[in-house]
């Protein structure tokens, strides 16, 4: 369960250093993690009522039209923009005052989404360094896309809104009952192929529990997939490997996609105008408690965003994220997030210890429609064991150069008059295994982008939605999953593409939607 320190949000890092965190790790790379503890890259996922909308960054970001528009492309009727726009809507309680637009926004729901109400100067001068370079400051999750903007996130009033929190903790419901500290083991199916319940295990005791209608997997893009799989749906041969008796023939785990950035520019500045960690002090403490305000309102120093094109951009929408941070690698002297980026003790004391307490900010470019794939694979059919995440980061050359020509961008954008007020210059300590390449140069940057990836917790795809003519579907577009009979997967599992931006919101998306799926399919059958 949450409690009050999970929901201050200038406190989101240390929490994924506790066991709100199942603890994911990728498996050891050969193009990407290389300088994190045995090139493993950390995906968090949130171990929680809430899931990890209880640790995540709380950003709230929608993608772009077309995402839903190829999603209906592809055979999944019902999942276009238009189809899909209501949903966004009925989700949130939109409450940014700059922002009127009923086209896109409602303010009667249960999920909040708000700006941040503590802001750093470098945020205020991020959004205008976009002007200076010809951008708008915009509604990303509005009309249009590219451009610059505060981040709208996932708060009320300056403390995190989970998905617990906004649809569970103020709504009553007599009709949920909910059993916390217990794990699924697998899905019981009959001889018809039919799902009539789960087992599970509580106080190290198997028990079971049953349904009338239909079984509902939402453990998220990597343990719905595990789920599966452990009850024999997914691929035969994987699954006689492991011993699990196949039910259903199916490409679970497959299609695994995220958003990859890099985590490791850095711009010193002259002024105190970031956030480091010797400023959450009594006064700050003080301010959060009394007002919900100030800098502990800021989840983790992430501030500002931008969608922009890069000359590889394949249409009109942006294929290039670039987040904005007012703080960097160091600023908390390397307390948490070296350990939750799990980098090496050699990259971060050369690269970051010698600037630990100075002033500095940052920007994460980010490929938005990454072509590596990975899978997801069973490590064992023992329910315990954590499955195997092949992210296969960097197999396809195209998104390496992506998030070099965002490099560029960031670039570009220290040297804006917005940030040369500050005398923003760029640090420039190499990496440790890049010191062969000139410093700046497009090697030295692939290079560092290869050692210092930023995980953006995106991962999305595993029983992929789609129609019965596509090979690789585990769901069709009601969700249900194929060849089995009163079984449905509500999560990010399902999304057949990666949408830009961030898929927090999408998610609650597609839980909104699916419920109405769900309401439509029983009052038919009734």
């Amino acid at each position: 369960m949450q409690n009050f320190l999970n929901e201050i949000p200038i406190l989101v890092s240390y929490f994924q250093q506790t066991n709100y965190n199942w603890g994911y790790n990728v498996e050891p790379q050969k193009n990407a993690c290389l300088g994190m503890i045995n090139r493993q890259c950390a995906w968090p996922r949130g171990k929680a009522l809430g899931g990890t909308s209880t640790l995540n960054y709380m950003i709230h970001t929608r993608g772009n039209k077309k995402n839903f528009d190829e999603w209906a492309s592809l055979g999944n009727t019902g999942w276009s923009y238009a189809d899909v726009l209501p949903y966004f809507k009925k989700s949130e309680k939109f409450n940014i005052p700059d922002i009127k637009d009923s086209v896109y926004h409602n303010d009667s729901g249960h999920l909040y989404v708000e700006y941040v109400p503590y802001h750093t100067k470098l945020a205020t001068a991020y959004l205008e360094a976009g002007q200076e370079l010809g951008y708008k400051v915009l509604d990303y999750n509005g009309e249009d896309q590219i451009g610059f903007s505060y981040l709208q996130v996932n708060m009320d009033h300056g403390t995190r809104c989970s998905a617990s929190k906004a649809y569970l903790r103020r709504l009553n419901r007599p009709n949920l009952d909910i059993i916390t500290d217990a794990t699924v083991t697998k899905v019981l199916i009959d001889t018809d192929n039919r799902a009539y319940g789960v087992e599970y295990v509580k106080d190290d005791m198997r028990k079971k529990v049953f349904c009338s209608k239909e079984v509902i997997l939402s453990a998220g893009t990597i343990d719905s997939a595990k789920l599966l799989m452990l009850s024999g749906i997914g691929p035969r041969d994987h699954l006689e490997e492991l011993g699990i008796p196949v039910i259903q023939d199916s490409k679970v785990g497959y299609n695994m996609y995220e958003h990859i950035g890099f985590l490791g520019l850095t711009f010193m500045v002259n002024q105190s105008v970031s956030l480091l960690q010797s400023k959450v002090n009594l006064n700050a403490v003080l301010e959060y408690i009394l007002h919900k305000d100030g800098l502990a309102t800021s989840p983790g120093g992430a501030e500002a965003i931008a969608f922009v094109k890069t000359k590889y951009a394949v249409d009109e929408k942006p294929d290039l994220e670039l987040l904005f941070v007012s703080g960097s690698v160091h600023s908390d002297n390397g307390n948490v997030l070296r350990k939750n980026w799990r980098l090496t003790d050699d990259l971060y004391n050369t690269v970051y210890k010698p600037i630990e307490n100075q002033e500095a900010w940052s920007i994460w470019p980010i490929v938005q429609y990454p072509r590596s794939v990975g899978r997801l694979v069973l490590q064992s059919k023992d329910y315990l064991k954590p499955p195997k995440l092949h992210a296969n980061f960097f197999s396809h050359p195209a998104d390496l150069e992506i998030i070099l020509e965002g490099v560029k961008h960031a670039i570009n954008i220290s040297k804006t008059e917005a940030f040369q007020a500050y005398g923003s210059r760029m640090h420039d300590i190499k990496i440790p295994g890049c010191g062969n390449f000139q410093f700046a140069s497009d090697d030295y940057w692939r290079c560092a982008i290869k050692h210092m990836p930023s995980m953006m917790n995106h991962e999305i795809g595993t029983a992929k939605m789609g129609p019965e003519t596509d090979p690789y579907a585990v769901v069709d577009p009601q969700l249900q999953v194929y060849g089995i009979k009163g079984l449905r997967v509500v999560d990010a599992s399902i999304m057949p593409t990666i949408t830009s931006g961030h898929v927090n919101a999408v998610i609650y998306m597609i839980g909104e939607k699916a419920a109405d799926m769900i309401k439509e399919t029983w009052m038919n059958a009734s």
